[in-house]
């Protein structure tokens, strides 16, 4: 680097870092409340035994960034030195003319304290630095004493460069956005204490006077439940009084921004506009099973590049990919994938909908179906499991969600609508009977509606409320 573009990149840093200076990461940066994955990060990063290169992985706008600078905050009140910590954000223009190893150089030479200790050192959207995956592995491999975490919004893309750079270097936390317990704390709701303790695979074992007394103790939340359902999971919406201002922001801050220039950057998509239609097909259907060929023809593209784009969005963490599951022990070859977009959020701000969504049945359908499908992933993100649906190939009928654990199946049948009578003949109730199903659940509409479904099953099939169902889910993720 020559003299003067040694002191740009220096002024970059300098921008980046204020508590190089202050000694302190500014309150505007690091916001006060601290989510479940706060701890997972935190964790990683500072485990005296296992080291590893912490990737965090999710959409944009989704509090990646915001996490980093929480762990800066909690380094410094552990007693880091403020000059061994980095913070760098590869979107930054100027840094297309810099490699990582310029920046970590640079700093290094010029900033860092007593280099023997632990150096952190944190990368924002690393997908844009040059070259990242070798010189992330060059400094893992010759500087034992560096610690550092990296964000990405195309994860698969990054964790599959990581992995070609060395197994066992990398460790990805998934970052969804808020789950309905957290969006609680955001808005600043008392949460109510509980009863019992909640776990999808032993709800069946709460007798008939357990089930009532949660239901009465979470009986004060399911009025915000309504307004989670309009503005979702993103951090920033949940936050502003204006509404219809935050969705356009978040059309182009993530859905814009995402399509246009990421995709295009990363993966060389030629032609935005069928991805964007592609996107909004997506939107749509989210939570409807998808017909590529059907897709093909409507939108007027070729079989493979929907299956590109297909591959292209949930890479970006646009859109979740529900596969069908093996019930029957037979192999799956030719199933139909469900698409869920990432948050009801976005899926509201893309369509333009307001609060008149709330009183239309199928949008309500799609809506918590879309949320279940989320919190769910979320839930069980950290434990082995696959996730899907079930759809029997005689009769069409469907389990919405089937989570498969290494002891068995757990089956989540949406049914928000005011009767939730089902017969015999419903899927969720034969899979019910099968030895290998630990827990049946039926998400519902009513706050009154939960309890033991009347029929006869190996496994009973437990009705539980929307709102009640992603509170409880939250709250045993959550630390606290």
């Amino acid at each position: 680097m020559a003299f003067l573009e040694r002191e740009q990149l220096l002024n970059v840093l300098i921008g980046y870092n204020p508590w190089w200076t202050t000694g302190h990461v500014p309150k505007n940066l690091s916001k006060p409340i601290r989510r479940s994955a706060f701890f997972d990060v935190s964790k990683m990063l500072l485990h005296k035994t296992l080291r590893r290169i912490v990737f965090l992985s999710g959409a944009r706008r989704v509090g990646k960034t915001t996490l980093a600078y929480q762990c800066i905050a909690d380094l410094l009140t552990k007693g880091v030195s403020q000059r061994n910590i980095l913070y760098v954000s590869f979107d930054h223009p100027l840094l297309k003319f810099f490699t990582m190893s310029d920046a970590v150089t640079l700093f290094m030479e010029t900033i860092a304290g007593n280099t023997e200790d632990d150096i952190y050192l944190f990368f924002d959207e690393i997908q844009y630095a040059k070259d990242w995956d070798t010189w992330l592995k060059t400094l893992y491999d010759q500087s034992p004493n560096y610690r550092i975490m990296v964000t990405g919004s195309a994860s698969p893309l990054v964790e599959a460069k990581g992995i070609e750079s060395g197994v066992g270097r990398w460790i990805t936390i998934k970052i969804p956005t808020l789950s309905f317990y957290e969006y609680l704390d955001f808005v600043q709701v008392q949460k109510p204490e509980l009863p019992v303790k909640f776990d999808p695979a032993t709800i069946h074992e709460l007798g008939a006077k357990e089930m009532a007394g949660l239901m009465v103790s979470l009986s004060g939340i399911q009025k915000h439940f309504q307004r989670y359902l309009l503005v979702g999971g993103f951090p920033e919406l949940v936050l502003s009084d204006d509404r219809m201002y935050a969705q356009r922001i978040l059309r182009e801050d993530v859905a814009d921004k995402v399509l246009k220039r990421d995709l295009t950057a990363l993966f060389g998509t030629r032609n935005v506009m069928d991805l964007e239609k592609m996107f909004l097909y997506f939107c749509l259907h989210s939570g409807g099973i998808i017909n590529q060929e059907t897709i093909s023809k409507e939108l007027g593209i070729s079989r493979p590049t929907v299956t590109n784009y297909l591959t292209i969005l949930e890479q970006a963490n646009l859109i979740y990919v529900s596969r069908p599951v093996n019930i029957e022990g037979k192999k799956v070859l030719r199933g139909k994938p469900k698409v869920y977009v990432t948050d009801v959020a976005l899926r509201n701000a893309v369509l333009m909908l307001d609060e008149k969504v709330l009183a239309d049945p199928n949008e309500m359908g799609t809506i918590i179906e879309t949320i279940a499908y989320k919190h769910i992933t979320s839930f069980y993100s950290n434990i082995w499991s696959q996730i899907g649906y079930y759809r029997d190939a005689k009769s069409g009928k469907e389990v919405d969600i089937v989570v498969e654990l290494p002891q068995g199946k757990i089956l989540i049948e949406i049914k928000h609508r005011e009767d939730t009578s089902i017969g015999p003949a419903e899927a969720v109730v034969k899979l019910a009977d099968r030895d290998d199903t630990i827990s049946a659940i039926m998400v519902t509409k009513r706050p009154d509606d939960y309890g033991v479904v009347p029929l006869e099953t190996t496994k009973p099939i437990i009705k539980i409320p929307a709102f009640a169902f992603m509170y409880l889910l939250g709250k045993v993720e959550s630390p606290s």
